[in-house]
């Protein structure tokens, strides 16, 4: 059996690899997390009140994407409709309880949308399929589905080529027929070259759905290896993942994830193949955090280090002897993403609390190795080879300096 072979825009977001996903919302001004109107049972009438404070006068869409561009990432997923119904775009007579009836009055994802083309990044609407607010989801779901395919046209419609469609919701209504022939059929009528993805939730990660979807979802969760071995289409994965413990903005959650923990997700997700979609909580009025900031700050450090082969480079058959090492292939050369390496200096100055096993090994190379080096400083690395096993020692980070997870390329003859 075979792997088919993918679509050229499935292929494309893969090999952007790297994306940023944003909350943001009315739920936002309360800084309590985006399931607060539900878990804290607020009431309609007091939601409203932030309906009506709600000026956006924070958003910058620029600036953010600017600081994706910056941390690496390649596409950007953002929530044009969470589950309070609340829509950041113009719904055109659909409902009033959208953007254009706050004092802000002014279409979000238009500006989104027009800031991410700027900068070549992919942007990627997400909607969500689950509505607290609407009565006919619960009272007549067929009503309510041809308000959901009416909201996603208007979004197909007016904003020109988009890379995506990120659903979220059905989990919430497993058995019930949410029509999703008639719905994603109007999907690729209009926009043939988005990415379709229909998030499983947390209980059913990596679960393959519909045949029109393009990716399977790990919300939270570690990618694991897609087998598409005699499969009709060529799907691909992507994990999301919070910074804290919360995707809608949380003033008391301090939760939040060390870079080295992002870091070693994202080399995770690549390892396996999949997209790491990492998110961000803006503001109550569209801003972002001092910490977010810092935090994207240093990963985009290691992105740019990293570049040559983060992206575009291939799962392949090569073996590391140390287990969350990994190999991705580019251009005939091997790129090693080397894991745990020790600092190195005198035991009284650094604290070694990394291994500090410096015999690694590659195998099912089929090829003599010409050379190995670090991508970051250029140095080369000694190494030995027979027959399909080569050898190498892969040193620490010399003092002043600490990569996380170190790269080598490793170049054939």
């Amino acid at each position: 059996m075979s792997i088919p072979v993918p679509a050229k825009y499935i292929a494309d977001f893969e090999k952007r690899g790297f994306g940023m996903f944003i909350h943001w919302g009315l739920y936002s001004q309360l800084a309590q997390g985006e399931w607060t109107m539900n878990l804290h049972h607020i009431s309609q009438e007091k939601y409203n009140e932030l309906f009506n404070n709600f000026t956006a006068e924070d958003f910058d869409a620029k600036k953010i994407v600017a600081l994706a561009k910056q941390a690496g990432m390649k596409y950007i997923t953002l929530t044009t409709r969470h589950h309070d119904g609340f829509s950041l775009y113009d719904t055109r007579g659909l409902t009033d309880y959208d953007v254009m009836h706050t004092p802000c009055g002014r279409d979000l994802v238009k500006e989104f949308v027009e800031a991410c083309r700027e900068e070549d990044i992919l942007p990627i609407l997400y909607h969500t399929t689950l509505d607290w607010v609407h009565p006919d989801f619960d009272n007549d779901f067929d009503a309510y589905l041809e308000y959901l395919s009416k909201s996603v046209e208007i979004l197909c419609t007016h904003y020109g080529k988009i890379g995506g469609l990120w659903f979220d919701g059905n989990w919430s209504k497993r058995d019930a027929d949410w029509k999703l022939d008639e719905f994603y059929g109007m999907i690729r009528r209009l926009q043939p070259d988005a990415m379709i993805i229909n998030n499983t939730g947390l209980s059913r990660q990596g679960e393959a759905g519909h045949p029109e979807l393009d990716s399977v979802t790990f919300e939270q969760g570690q990618a694991t290896p897609m087998d598409r071995e005699g499969k009709a289409k060529y799907i691909t994965a992507e994990m999301c993942q919070t910074m804290n413990r919360h995707w809608g903005i949380a003033a008391h959650d301090l939760d939040y994830k060390s870079p080295r923990q992002m870091i070693e997700r994202l080399c995770h997700a690549r390892k396996v193949g999949a997209n790491y979609l990492l998110n961000i909580g803006l503001t109550g009025q569209g801003g972002v955090t001092k910490m977010t900031e810092a935090l994207l700050e240093v990963i985009g450090q290691w992105t740019a280090m990293a570049k040559d082969s983060l992206y575009d480079g291939k799962v392949c058959d090569i073996r590391c002897s140390h287990e969350k090492d990994f190999v991705l292939e580019k251009d005939g050369a091997a790129y090693v993403y080397v894991h745990d390496l020790p600092l190195l200096g005198p035991k009284d100055v650094v604290a070694a609390y990394e291994s500090t096993d410096e015999d690694h090994s590659l195998s099912n190379l089929h090829r003599k190795v010409k050379s190995i080096r670090w991508i970051d400083n250029g140095e080369e690395l000694l190494f030995s080879q027979t027959e399909d096993v080569c050898s190498y020692r892969a040193v620490g980070f010399p003092y002043g300096s600490h990569w996380i997870v170190r790269v080598a390329k490793v170049e054939f003859e």
